[in-house]
């Protein structure tokens, strides 16, 4: 991959970090459900899906530093 693509895919992934926030609020609100059992489940859903955040930010920081290697 060149510079370009490696930019690219680290911008990528960082914002796919703030839609993994965002949409790991907006499923814990939105599936919440009335029994506490779909709560629960709508808890640990939104939990899961809030996790992705950090592995995407690690990758674009290791993808931007990548792309900054192969400029030298």
């Amino acid at each position: 991959m060149n510079k370009n693509q490696l930019q690219t895919l680290s911008k990528v992934t960082y914002y796919l970090g703030y839609v993994s926030i965002i949409g790991s609020i907006a499923i814990w609100f939105l599936t919440g459900g009335t029994t506490p059992e779909t709560q629960a489940h709508a808890e640990r859903f939104g939990i899961f899906v809030g996790l992705w955040a950090p592995t995407f930010f690690i990758l674009s920081n290791r993808l931007d530093r990548y792309a900054e290697k192969s400029n030298q």
